[in-house]
């Protein structure tokens, strides 16, 4: 197992050193792989003794630093961030950084221009709910363009494969921008930008930035727009590239308002009629989805999506008695799928999924104990404070 330092969901409020300090002693950094810290709140003198922590983590992999900025001054968030991240500016060991969860707003992305710009190691990055509103996400995607745009005049080809940028009010205004980086780096493979105010004109430009990443699996662009009154050229772009994809399996569409109301999607045509052959799972949710539409996955479903385990169609308007869908949901869950109109069913859906969560944690936790039986831990000398004890406590190490 990797050698975890995790504090995460303790509640803990460090702004000092002093408050930091005692829960990194005697831990030695460079046998470090993962860090958890989110579930508390970090301030500037404890980010700078992180910091210093975090410098001699030479063998870092997994940064997750989500949420640990609740309750802090917006002068407070630019210093503690500039610390941290210029500690893991080096890091040619890195392969996630993980920011979510902390309200940086546009005025707090500046600090992480050096480190996306400059390590170009890391694979994955996840920024979502950050409130970095259209000009902090342009600084990021102009960053991430800068790394890029380095990597190719070095000859060198592009590290990242996950961007996660969802709930942050991207908008138009920096969807050009991310279009380009994303078209710059061509190497990724996941990209999930949820739930960002993004409408026509940002939709054509993301589409055209993606569609120079070959080996994209994995998209989600729910809760975006489209179409225009009427106009299609958001949906006409992203139809043109679905080709791009070969290997695209898993795609978010829903509440991105894909065709006037009445109207058989092009969209969703091109994917049924076989754009994406190893698609497993689309979700369209609440797209004014009507018969004709649930006729054309009937006519596909055993065809050219042969490979579809999961469909989401829920909000739109199916009647109980669709013959259509009747049949893809029999020929699905003869392939052991499964097709989602109702809430009923999704809320099934939701149990299987926790169950198959909690399988995979008691798997985990039985792989630690036969992990502990195999190598015994050192003996730590006895902490000389009951006060240092219980800080000690708190720290999790796997």
């Amino acid at each position: 197992m990797a050698n975890t330092l995790s504090l995460h969901g303790q509640g803990l409020k460090l702004d000092s050193r002093a408050d930091i300090e005692p829960l990194l002693a005697g831990i030695d950094p460079t046998k470090i792989e993962e860090i958890h810290l989110g579930g508390n709140t970090i301030g500037v003198d404890a980010s700078v003794a992180l910091a210093e922590f975090l410098s001699k983590a030479t063998n870092l992999k997994i940064a997750d630093l989500a949420d640990i900025f609740t309750g802090r001054l917006i002068t407070e968030i630019p210093l503690a961030l500039t610390a941290i991240c210029n500690a893991l500016v080096d890091k040619t060991s890195l392969i996630e950084l993980d920011l979510s969860d902390n309200a940086f707003g546009g005025r707090s992305v500046d600090p992480m221009v050096p480190f996306l710009t400059n390590n170009r190691s890391f694979q994955v990055l996840k920024l979502n709910n950050n409130g970095l509103g259209p000009v902090g996400g342009k600084v990021l995607a102009d960053a991430l363009f800068e790394s890029a745009r380095i990597s190719k005049s070095k000859g060198e080809k592009s590290n990242l494969r996950t961007v996660i940028c969802g709930r942050n009010r991207l908008e138009d205004g920096s969807a050009p921008s991310w279009a380009e980086a994303f078209a710059a780096h061509g190497t990724l493979t996941e990209v999930r930008m949820p739930q960002n105010g993004i409408r026509m004109a940002g939709i054509t430009a993301l589409a055209r930035g993606l569609a120079k990443n070959p080996g994209l699996q994995f998209i989600d662009l729910q809760d975006n727009t489209f179409t225009d009154d009427g106009q299609l050229k958001g949906v006409e772009a992203w139809t043109e590239s679905l080709a791009s994809w070969p290997e695209l399996t898993a795609l978010n569409l829903s509440d991105c308002v894909l065709s006037g109301e009445g109207e058989l999607p092009q969209l969703v045509t091109a994917i049924a009629e076989g754009s994406n052959p190893k698609l497993h799972t689309l979700q369209l949710q609440n797209n004014n989805l009507e018969a004709e539409t649930f006729a054309l996955f009937a006519e596909h479903i055993s065809g050219n999506l042969k490979g579809l385990k999961l469909l989401e169609l829920q909000w739109n308007d199916a009647e109980d008695d669709d013959v259509s869908l009747e049949t893809v949901r029999l020929s699905m869950k003869q392939r052991g799928g499964k097709l989602i109109v109702d809430d009923e069913e999704e809320e099934e859906e939701e149990e299987e999924a926790e169950e198959e969560e909690e399988k995979e944690e008691v798997k985990e936790e039985q792989e630690a104990v036969l992990a502990s039986t195999i190598e015994e831990p050192t003996p730590k000398k006895p902490d000389t404070t009951d006060e240092l004890a219980d800080l000690m406590s708190k720290v999790e190490i796997q």
